[in-house]
């Protein structure tokens, strides 16, 4: 009877230790990796640095959202805008030199090379359009280039 009453003790023991690590233990946090856009480029990384203003869209061959991106940002491409395709597979030494590590990414720098607008992942036309005319003329869009609606 005695080892019985030992041994209840012990399970007993046990399972309040084990009740109180689970309180115990936190649970770990889920990954958070967060993607990151360029603040600044240097201009003669790229085509056209002379241009007022670069739109460089850092996309990969093997990306499904990458084609439109590209397609929307080419429409803005002027004498002062110079819009630069920047494949990974072509040019993975920038993809390296920025950090990109998502795309497509999309970053709008000005004649220093300042990014005054960045992108990560898909957009509409009208807010890349928007930013990049923000930029070249602040003030030009409602809400200073929130794009948001009006009241």
């Amino acid at each position: 009877m005695e080892r019985l009453l030992v041994a209840v003790a012990i399970v007993a023991v046990v399972a309040i230790v084990a009740v109180v690590a689970r309180r115990r233990r936190v649970p770990d946090a889920p990954t958070q990796h967060r993607y990151r856009t360029p603040t600044q480029l240097d201009r003669a990384d790229f085509e056209r640095p002379d241009a007022p203003w670069l739109v460089a869209v850092f996309t990969s061959a093997t990306c499904s959202v990458c084609q439109s991106v590209l397609s929307k940002a080419e429409v803005l491409a002027s004498d002062d805008v110079a819009v630069q395709d920047v494949e990974y597979g072509a040019d993975r030494a920038l993809h390296e030199r920025y950090s990109i590590d998502a795309v497509p990414t999309v970053v709008v720098a000005d004649d220093r090379g300042v990014a005054v607008a960045t992108f990560l992942g898909p957009m509409t036309a009208t807010d890349l359009w928007a930013a990049v005319a923000e930029a070249r003329e602040p003030g030009s869009t409602p809400g200073g280039g929130s794009c948001r609606r009006p009241d």
